[in-house]
């Protein structure tokens, strides 16, 4: 495992509003590599993504297979697991969620104010569908600013029944995961387990080392992952280009437009990049709700094949 120094991120508006992330909390977070908010999503927002979730869950069974809905193979059967590019599947609640100051803050604080809304997906576990998640980093990078991922759960993760594990500070290193997985299976040292109800946020850096162990007579298990990363970051490091960057912001007027359609006597987040980077909305809503990935950044993980070189690879790529 190679070890990054700890980073001096540049300032972020911490505590500018309720919905800002604490300098406490902001310090946990890059100490730890997440951070849980109990009860951040209001009942009224929960209810409508629940909601929503179900029609795109019922949309991808009838679909043609479509590359949006992700199927795999698992001992119970062929399962859906996964939604992409939620925005464009016909309700509305993503983005509302997406233009939500509950969202926004935290994207703000760990980000910046140039942040761009560079994923949207939602992964499940149906019932019966106990399926373990490996240990795994989701994306590596040189780590000049923070690439988080914010949680949203829609149902309970309960300890004890296949909940997150997550490995503490592992964030500041590329891991060799499959050492991990191979020496220690769930029981890796200094690991925690993480439970989380309905309306809850994880934050989660790109590079913390987590996963989820096999659960029998599993329920339904939903959670929403909306990534952001800073344009300063992906301008200057990729993997995308100013384009899309500019296709990605346009998301951003649309759903603070949502989230007052919606919510017109709550607080609006005050939105405010540089103003060089303030997208001009071209009418095209497919197209801008739709902004899709040519390339991904790498993540660590362990699967048949895949282990030979590529820890040191992915670690000098993270070294810059």
């Amino acid at each position: 495992m190679r070890q990054t120094p700890m980073t001096a991120f540049p300032p972020t508006p911490v505590g500018r509003s309720a919905f800002h992330l604490t300098a406490e909390q902001l310090a946990e977070y890059d100490t730890n590599g997440f951070l849980v908010l109990p009860g951040r999503i209001p009942t009224d927002l929960l209810g409508r993504l629940r909601a929503a979730s179900e029609q795109w869950m019922a949309d991808g069974a009838d679909s043609d297979g479509s590359d949006d809905w992700k199927f795999a193979d698992r001992p119970s059967g062929r399962v859906m697991f996964r939604v992409d590019y939620l925005h464009a599947k016909g309700r509305s609640a993503s983005l509302e969620l997406l233009g939500s100051p509950e969202l926004l803050g935290l994207a703000e604080s760990l980000a910046g104010a140039n942040f761009v809304p560079t994923y949207e997906s939602m992964v499940f576990k149906a019932e019966g569908d106990g399926a373990p998640i490996d240990w795994h980093q989701d994306a590596v990078h040189p780590r000049s600013r923070r690439i988080v991922n914010i949680d949203v759960y829609l149902d309970d993760s309960v300890p004890g029944a296949g909940a997150l594990r997550v490995l503490p500070g592992s964030h500041r290193a590329v891991a060799d995961v499959c050492a991990v997985q191979h020496e220690h299976g769930w029981d890796v040292p200094g690991a925690v387990e993480v439970g989380l109800r309905a309306g809850d946020v994880l934050l989660h850096d790109v590079m913390v080392v987590h996963g989820s162990p096999p659960v029998r007579d599993a329920r339904l298990r939903r959670t929403l992952y909306y990534e952001f990363r800073a344009a300063e970051q992906i301008l200057a490091e990729g993997p995308w280009d100013a384009a899309w960057v500019d296709r990605r912001l346009r998301l951003l007027p649309l759903a603070l437009e949502a989230h007052a359609a919606a919510r017109p006597g709550a607080v609006q987040f005050d939105w405010r990049p540089d103003e060089t980077l303030r997208p001009v909305l071209i009418g095209d809503r497919a197209a801008e709700l739709r902004v899709v990935h040519e390339t991904h950044s790498p993540g660590t993980y362990c699967s048949a094949g895949d282990v030979t070189g590529r820890v040191g690879a992915l670690a000098d790529a993270a070294a810059g």
